[in-house]
């Protein structure tokens, strides 16, 4: 049998244990609210930054899409300005372009192998080395160019079977007004 006294310990011993998840709850927000004073941003920040949960946010890094960020000494990943961009850049070509991640994937190590084409031509002083570079910029562009048009193409091709739908269902409208017209007047 339990005494009153080991429920009062077993009592006491819980509301400590609350108290102490309390505190390490609050310490955590703490953490989260605080910005890094380097300019680095924790997930927490990041995520309701741009939207993303922290999942999405782990599961881009694993895939990719996403360079690993820079960590602090306990782990914790720290988001910099440039990795948020990135991240808004994503999230738009996903959400309101409808680039699926592989997609997104071409289009942002496209644009990181333009980013060092351009580097490379600006450094190169022969004018062949330069043509190089900027045949390999264009070649890299016309393929996102396509992939857009792809996009735009299958998108044109939904909008025209809806406006398509949409006409039949006007047309179908009208002759039933019309009817409804015509049975009133010989009603």
């Amino acid at each position: 049998m339990i005494s009153h006294d080991h429920h009062l310990e077993s009592s006491e011993g819980s509301g400590r244990h609350h108290e102490d998840r309390e505190a390490v709850t609050n310490v955590a927000r703490e953490m989260a609210a605080t910005p890094p004073s380097d300019g680095y941003l924790r997930i927490e920040q990041v995520s309701a930054r741009t939207g993303l949960t922290k999942r999405t946010l782990r599961y881009y890094e694993e895939i990719g899409l996403l360079a690993p960020p820079t960590r602090t000494e306990g782990g914790y990943r720290l988001y910099s300005q440039d990795d948020i961009e990135h991240l808004e850049r994503i999230k738009r070509l996903k959400d309101l372009l409808g680039f699926s991640l592989a997609e997104i994937r071409e289009i942002a190590e496209a644009e990181e192998e333009r980013e060092h084409v351009r580097t490379a031509w600006r450094q190169a002083t022969d004018p062949h080395a330069k043509l190089a570079w900027l045949e390999r910029a264009d070649e890299l562009t016309l393929r996102q160019l396509r992939m857009v048009e792809e996009k735009l193409a299958g998108l044109n091709e939904m909008r025209d079977n809806l406006v398509g739908r949409h006409e039949r269902n006007e047309k179908a409208r009208a002759e039933l007004v019309t009817q409804i017209d015509e049975g009133k007047a010989n009603g």
